[in-house]
């Protein structure tokens, strides 16, 4: 389906005839500008010379193989953490949900490693700068980048947030005890914090592309300098609330890093300054941390972020921008080419189910334990690093079969999107007030329906009405016999 819009040549006042344009929207493109992971997308207009070819890829309006593969493996260290983290013991006649991180020893240098939500968001500010460009050059708009952007995001939320409101009612019901449901409700909701977080950046993305392009360094240190008040002021109030303004300041800014990458001024440094700018970020994050400024615990920097996340960010960047041409020829490997493409479509449905998919295994581990005496193992014992292995592979292959299932519902195309501004912006208005529901009330039956609702009613926003309101054709005119 096309949906074509046509600029009818017009004379000038200075008597130069302007040239007719047409525009086509396609389908594809709307697929395109939907995904969060896209990374498709033409150079609107400007032309980038390099021997680089994910660079070239890229400006050539194809996927960028090497941006596809760091978001996978980006994925996989987010699954593998939480696998890490969930664990379940018995005590007397009752499970415990536990962390099986808090306390140990080896849990901060790991995060050193799976520490990846800061070039997370470089990559979706590089994929969303590539895609709205490609939609705008075809005649789309803004609208339509944020439309598909709330469609993508909030559907598949749907789909799992109404399962766990209904899994834990029947729950209920069986009489597992209200406390038990309570956290599993509250572990479920604090991943959600990244939904609600990239949605909100991802709406913003069209104007702060539009800043980067007027004043492209200015607006990234405008950004930068406001996290550095955010957590000076922090600091020294000692009032740890403020921190949370920082949840748009440094995420903005490393989505802000991600048009850089597109425009390729950081490849166009030599790679002994990218090197030195990376080692220079980690040189000052060991210093901080040393100094007692900042945990060594880099995901603990998530809530509320700090200006750590931005010095990791910059370290991954420089490395991603190095380490691009060599990735850009990994992923022509058969396997991992194919890992690369499954994981890109269903990006959302695999972090979305990973917990539930935890949780469950938590709560069969408790009642295999309860009934027939399995032991369960003490976190960070011989036992638990014996089947913690195990236990890791079958939460993946068990998500990863959902995402099977299910990744379809991410990838359904919106149904008439609106082109009205002010529906998009209620649109991602009321996905964000679902998922802070669910984030500060924890996930109960109550909450998952409000949220389900909010996420239901913000998909009625972006759908145009019948007939559609922002259609250009000319209104009908009765004509009244005599």
């Amino acid at each position: 389906m096309h949906t074509t819009a046509s600029i009818p040549a017009a004379r000038r006042p200075d008597g130069v005839t302007a040239i007719t344009a047409t525009a086509t929207v396609t389908r594809a493109d709307l697929a395109d500008l939907a995904d969060p992971a896209c990374a498709s997308a033409t150079d609107s207009g400007t032309e980038r010379a390099s021997t680089d070819p994910a660079a070239a890829s890229a400006a050539a309006g194809r996927r960028d193989p090497a941006i596809d593969l760091v978001r996978a493996l980006c994925v996989l260290a987010v699954v593998v953490l939480h696998g890490i983290q969930v664990g379940v013991t018995v005590t007397g006649t009752a499970p415990v949900l536990e962390y099986t991180t808090v306390y140990a020893p080896w849990y901060p240098p790991l995060t050193w490693i799976l520490q990846v939500m800061p070039i997370f968001f470089v990559i979706g500010g590089f994929a969303g700068a590539l895609a709205l460009r490609r939609l705008l050059a075809r005649g789309g708009t803004s609208t339509d980048f944020v439309v598909g952007r709330v469609h993508r995001l909030l559907l598949p939320a749907i789909v799992t947030v109404l399962a766990v409101g209904m899994v834990l009612a029947w729950l209920g019901i069986l009489g597992v005890p209200a406390e038990l449901l309570g956290l599993a409700g509250v572990r479920y909701g604090q991943p959600l914090w990244f939904l609600g977080v990239f949605l909100a950046c991802q709406a913003l993305l069209p104007a702060l592309l539009r800043a980067h392009d007027r004043a492209a360094v200015r607006t990234l240190v405008m950004l930068v300098i406001a996290a550095v008040t955010v957590d000076a002021l922090r600091g020294l109030t000692s009032i740890d609330a403020l921190g949370y303004t920082n949840i748009a300041f440094v995420w903005l800014a490393l989505q802000q890093l991600g048009f850089f990458l597109v425009d390729g001024p950081l490849d166009a440094l030599s790679p002994a300054v990218r090197r030195s700018a990376g080692a220079a970020a980690v040189a000052v994050l060991i210093g901080g941390v040393v100094a007692g400024i900042w945990t060594p615990d880099l995901i603990a920097h998530l809530n509320p972020p700090t200006i750590a996340l931005l010095l990791v960010g910059a370290a991954q960047t420089a490395a991603l921008s190095l380490l691009r041409p060599a990735l850009a020829e990994l992923s022509a490997h058969p396997w991992i080419e194919a890992f690369t493409r499954f994981v890109t479509a269903r990006t959302m449905t695999i972090y979305l189910w990973n917990l539930p998919v935890l949780l469950a295994m938590a709560g069969v581990s408790a009642v295999l334990a309860l009934r027939d005496g399995m032991p369960l193992p003490e976190p960070s014992g011989l036992m638990w690093w014996t089947t913690r292995p195990w236990w890791l592979v079958l939460s993946i292959v068990l998500t990863f079969a959902l995402a099977a299932v299910l990744g379809s519902i991410e990838r359904r195309r919106p149904a008439r999107p609106t082109r009205l501004s002010r529906r998009a912006l209620q649109a991602v208005l009321l996905g964000l007030i679902g998922v802070l529901i669910l984030l500060l009330a924890g996930t109960t039956v109550l909450t998952a329906g409000a949220a389900v609702g909010l996420f239901l009613a913000a998909l009625s926003r972006i759908r145009a009405r019948v007939p559609r309101e922002d259609s250009a054709s000319p209104p009908r005119v009765r004509t009244v016999g005599r």
